[in-house]
């Protein structure tokens, strides 16, 4: 087993290529040297069956895994509860889009935390995921994992610790860490080699070997302020951290299995293929 790695959407250069539909990027990605996809439903669940269902065909056909996003504009843990009843909804719908396309796994920001302190805002996030999970099994949805999202923000939900909180009340839960987020709500915290272990410790002591085996992940260099993260970049902006090398190491030396997903901005196939060489190296190298 290994890691596998893709972008977060289209590049630029997708369509500066001269392609126009998102039914052409398996076979893109392909001929790149890539193996995962995540197709963007972030604002809000637009594609209709026939093109999800040939888009999972084309995924099969060139060997990428897809995972899918669900609307940026989910909040599990709004006082409204006519907000919370909007977010099951769209995680059902995301889930159902991601069945047709024959997707595993459905990202899910938790959302904010501003109004109300932040321990009544984890319990709103359980109960409103518990519930989506009923739902979700009712329909027939129970082998799609459902992947809760570190945020970058520090006034959203969304702490590696709360991430781990929400996962454990479903084993199916696959949390996505996102190594940017985590840095830029920590203030450039992920530096050492010491700081990336210490996630990965943490899902291991939080949720089992297993889930930790085959984590999702987001990966992209971020801009941040005092509130936390302020805006992506590409790989080449090396001001911004964090770096890679350290994770992909530890993924190699732990033997797992996670998808990798490059959030770029504008860049993310290609900085997607620089994260895969520089984990091809370690695996190549033995380090």
């Amino acid at each position: 087993m290994a890691a596998k790695f893709g972008p977060s959407g289209n590049s630029d250069i997708f369509y500066e290529q001269g392609y126009k539909s998102s039914l052409q990027m398996p076979e893109w990605l392909k001929n790149m040297g890539l193996d995962a996809y995540e197709y963007q439903c972030s604002k809000g669940v637009n594609i209709s069956e026939k093109t999800a269902k040939k888009l999972g065909e084309n995924a099969r056909a060139f060997g990428i895994e897809l995972s899918v996003h669900a609307p940026y504009y989910i909040n599990l843990a709004s006082i409204e509860a006519e907000k919370r009843e909007g977010s099951k909804r769209y995680i059902i719908e995301t889930m159902t889009a991601a069945r047709w396309m024959g997707a595993k796994r459905v990202v899910v920001h938790p959302g904010s935390c501003s109004k109300i302190n932040r321990e009544a805002a984890l319990e709103l996030a359980k109960d409103t995921l518990k519930e989506a999970l009923k739902e979700a099994d009712a329909l027939g949805l129970d082998d799609i994992h459902i992947c809760p999202e570190t945020l970058g923000k520090i006034n959203q939900l969304g702490t590696l610790e709360e991430v781990m909180e929400l996962c454990k009340i479903d084993e199916r839960l696959i949390p996505t860490i996102d190594f940017g987020h985590i840095h830029a709500r920590g203030l450039g915290c992920l530096v050492g080699k010491s700081d990336f272990e210490k996630v990965f410790d943490i899902i291991e002591n939080s949720l089992g070997s297993e889930r930790l085996k085959n984590f999702h992940s987001h990966f992209s260099r971020i801009e941040f302020t005092s509130g936390g993260e302020k805006k992506h970049w590409s790989f080449c902006d090396i001001e911004y951290g964090p770096e890679f090398e350290p994770v992909a190491e530890i993924v190699y030396k732990r033997n797992l299995s996670p998808v990798i997903i490059c959030e770029s901005r504008g860049t993310m196939a290609e900085d997607a293929l620089e994260l895969k060489k520089i984990y091809m190296k370690k695996v190549g190298s033995g380090e």
